[in-house]
């Protein structure tokens, strides 16, 4: 019964009284594996923040069992993570423009230095204006539709170019956006998505002639379709072309083409309004990370530089089922690429504590 209490308290409604500080980091989904792999970077102090207050936020018509999530905070005593369940209606036809979530969207704003949005499943079409592809699959909408929506709110979007973004207000707020973060940031400023990367890019059609291609166009790793393998990595470890590394690891001047671990099918196709593209795939076919044109902490990657598998060495999996199990960590290591990852959450971590 006290432990049903506590995550009655823990699980109140949206108030603004959650918002006493002003030095809040806002997790959107914040799922056990999502905090779980925040709190990681910052126990490895990979991630360092000055005195901060993480919100976890979510809506009521998510998919995901949050139960999971309020029993990894109670279980580990995390006292500086809320979780707070959005109940006002997300109405799919109202996403780019004022809407029953707006003053939410707004209060978490103004109360908060930064946000990140995390990876998670693929876009439901409607939403960016195109119909569904036989690849696509859509599993949790109102997920969907809620994060688009706060990114619109934020950002604005060529769908309602009246609209005044919530970062005119402040516009050194930060805004990470990781994998499915980048593509939803991108659709709410009014982009589309390419809704499968072989079939649409490369004019593929099977399994085996994905896994026959040169390793830097396979952006998951789909030997996970032929096989159930739990040793296996679900995505893939390739290079990326970065132009302009500025807005992702700070003062670097020139190219970099580091090794990342991605995880997707899908890709930005148009860009959205006031949207640059700052990396490629090596053949730069495929946008791997974006920036903002008049807001500098506007950040969307495609690749994963988030996962325990990265900053672990214990955690080991492989690409084939007949390769050695080895941590994802020493891979980047092999290639000179893990003080990059550190570098980029570095760059995070100054900009969210240059605004506390």
């Amino acid at each position: 019964m006290r432990k049903k209490i506590i995550l009655i308290i823990v699980a109140v409604l949206f108030s603004i009284k959650l918002f006493a500080q002003n030095n809040k980091i806002v997790l959107v989904h914040p799922t056990k594996y999502n905090l779980e792999l925040f709190t990681n970077l910052i126990d490895k102090k990979i991630v360092e923040i000055e005195d901060f207050h993480i919100l976890g936020i979510y809506h009521e018509k998510e998919t995901y069992d949050y139960k999971n999530s309020h029993d990894f905070l109670l279980k580990n005593n995390t006292k500086n993570i809320q979780l707070v369940e959005i109940k006002e209606d997300i109405d799919p036809s109202k996403l780019y423009q004022d809407n029953a979530c707006s003053q939410v969207f707004n209060d978490i704003f103004l109360k908060s230095t930064g946000i990140i949005f995390f990876g998670g499943p693929d876009l439901p079409p409607a939403i960016y204006g195109e119909q569904m592809s036989l690849l696509t699959r859509m599993t949790d909408p109102y997920r969907h539709y809620f994060e688009a929506s706060f990114l619109f709110h934020l950002l604005g979007g060529s769908q309602n170019k009246n609209y005044e973004p919530l970062l005119e207000k402040n516009p050194g707020y930060t805004v990470y956006a990781i994998c499915l973060g980048m593509q939803t940031m991108n659709i709410a400023t009014g982009g589309t998505m390419i809704q499968d990367i072989p079939s649409e890019v490369y004019n593929l059609k099977l399994v085996e002639e994905v896994l026959a291609t040169e390793n830097n166009i396979q952006h998951r790793n789909y030997n996970n379709n032929l096989v159930n393998d739990s040793t296996l990595f679900s995505g893939n470890f390739h290079q990326i072309n970065i132009t302009n590394p500025k807005p992702i690891v700070g003062d670097y001047k020139n190219n970099l083409t580091p090794l990342i671990y991605s995880n997707h099918h899908q890709a930005i196709e148009n860009l959205g309004m006031n949207l640059k593209v700052i990396a490629t795939s090596m053949d730069g076919k495929i946008i791997e990370a974006i920036a903002h044109k008049k807001y500098p902490n506007v950040l969307g990657i495609q690749f994963h530089p988030e996962g325990k598998y990265l900053h672990d060495r214990e955690i080991q999996y492989r690409k084939n089922p007949n390769d050695e199990l080895k941590a994802g960590k020493q891979i980047l290591k092999d290639n000179n690429s893990y003080e990059f990852h550190l570098k980029l959450w570095k760059t995070f971590t100054t900009k969210i504590n240059s605004t506390n």
